[in-house]
């Protein structure tokens, strides 16, 4: 784990502990709310800055390509604003329609134009994914992900790199097989996504 950006979690209160019901729909003990560290921007400055740094030298070595951030909303809106505001990108974002599905609504990309993706937290990597469908589609190319608190406990199905400020050991399990739920003890749905069961 990165401590800078572990200790900015915890000084901003953004590191949760207790039984929750994540958007991928796995359920956990941890619970990274990263807006709570997002509300300042220094921190959220400082927090990227390493993430930053590691992305400008690969792309000044020749190992990485980007002409835009994209993040997906919520989380990943001011992850890319800030990311962009440090590389000297443009920072844009997709959201999700009236029916769930991811898309892009605001903004026009070039074909082949080269795009980092931004998150907050990623577990599963459900919502970058999705971007990337998007972004696909419209013709662009997906060259990395970027994020805050990479809490992922096995092999994500991506096959960009990934650069995190802080990968982070948590437990997480189906809902069948979740510790807490076998506890009797209620789980908290703090994320962002409308799960549709």
């Amino acid at each position: 784990m990165d401590n800078h950006a572990i200790e900015q979690l915890r000084k901003s209160e953004a590191m949760l502990e207790g039984h929750f019901l994540l958007s991928s729909g796995r359920h956990s003990d941890r619970y990274f709310q990263c807006a709570r560290l997002l509300q300042y921007p220094d921190r959220a400055a400082t927090v990227l800055e390493d993430v930053a740094a590691r992305i400008k030298a690969d792309i000044k070595a020749g190992k990485l390509k980007i002409d835009v951030i994209v993040g997906p909303a919520m989380g990943g809106i001011v992850v890319a604003y800030e990311l962009g505001r440090q590389l000297g990108l443009p920072a844009i974002f997709t959201e999700r329609d009236g029916d769930g599905m991811m898309c892009m609504r605001r903004f026009e990309l070039d074909e082949g134009v080269n795009c980092l993706i931004a998150e907050d937290v990623v577990t599963t990597a459900k919502s970058s994914r999705e971007t990337g469908v998007v972004l696909e589609s419209l013709g662009a190319k997906v060259t990395a992900l970027a994020c805050i608190v990479d809490r992922s406990t096995e092999a994500l199905a991506i096959s960009w790199p990934l650069y995190s400020a802080a990968k982070v050991h948590v437990e997480s399990w189906e809902a069948a097989d979740c510790k807490l739920c076998k506890k009797g003890i209620p789980a908290v749905k703090p994320g962002s996504r409308k799960l549709f069961c």
